[in-house]
């Protein structure tokens, strides 16, 4: 029986000795990014817009809506992203107000973004002019923007997954979104 045991030990520890054991890398889920499709709505606030088909909007959220501003949120259930838009009325005394506010509740996200790319938007046509922000890195937001048309009207958005921020993980969510976003900002059509 010893002699039995013995030559198992033997052969265990000779199996075991192949190959070194090596850290295998983190790996990510597969996300299935649909194809881009938009559609026109202009009952979401004073504005047309051309939003994305896989988005739903939810105007349950009036938290921090006030009586001169709109709130809603484009949700995406497939990617758990959602699009904060906030509308506010604007004139030259708040215009400048708004704008500051917007840019500086973009580099709040400095303290975890690797980096802010600022993109500028103006079409003369349809007075719609604006700022895309996209943040590199873990931050919070990947990507927020506002338009205005510098007189009557002013749209901010900011993009949220409703996760742990990792850029790696998000990114073909977060770009797909991204997409949207730069359509929708230049779809974008005041109705006053």
């Amino acid at each position: 029986m010893k002699k039995l045991i013995a030559i198992l030990f033997v052969c265990v520890l000779l199996a075991g000795c192949g190959k070194k054991a090596q850290p295998k890398p983190y790996g990510y889920f597969r996300i299935d990014i649909p194809e881009h499709e938009y559609i026109e709505v202009n009952n979401l606030g004073p504005y047309t817009i051309e939003k994305s088909l896989h988005c739903q909007p939810d105007k349950t959220d009036k938290t921090h809506a006030t009586a001169s501003d709109e709130w809603i949120n484009l949700y995406y259930p497939t990617l758990n992203a959602k699009i904060h838009l906030s509308y506010k009325r604007i004139n030259k005394a708040t215009f400048q107000q708004v704008t500051e506010e917007s840019h500086s509740l973009a580099y709040k996200h400095t303290v975890r973004a690797d980096a802010i790319q600022e993109s500028y938007y103006g079409n003369d046509t349809t007075k719609v002019y604006g700022i895309l922000y996209e943040m590199k890195g873990n931050a919070a937001s990947p990507a927020q923007f506002y338009v205005t048309d510098s007189v009557h009207n002013f749209l901010r958005g900011s993009l949220y997954f409703n996760h742990t921020p990792n850029a790696d993980s998000i990114a073909p969510a977060a770009n797909y979104v991204l997409q949207d976003m730069i359509h929708l900002i230049e779809t974008l059509r005041w109705n006053n």
